[in-house]
């Protein structure tokens, strides 16, 4: 299942992160849960905490930072490359 943090939601509704962009993303992530193999897109490790590993995809000119737990993913940004990593550290 696909879990979005609310400051994601947030941002779609506000019209700061494009309809279209959110629902390549959503397809990324669904097609993530139903096969769970990485290796589908480009997907990277980034660092990892004694709680869990992050990683990122990318689509074009945007990101998204997630987290796998429980076979569950837990999106916690989506937004342009040049911002979305200093929102997330």
């Amino acid at each position: 299942m696909v879990f979005y943090e609310e400051s994601v939601k947030k941002s779609v509704i506000k019209g700061l992160l494009p309809k279209d962009i959110f629902a390549k993303f959503n397809n990324v992530f669904i097609a993530l849960d139903t096969t769970h193999d990485l290796g589908l897109f480009d997907i990277k490790r980034l660092k990892a905490n004694e709680k869990r590993t992050y990683y990122r995809v990318r689509k074009g000119k945007y990101r998204a930072i997630f987290y796998i737990e429980d076979n569950n993913y837990y999106v916690i940004s989506i937004a342009k490359r040049e911002e979305v990593y200093d929102q997330w550290v």
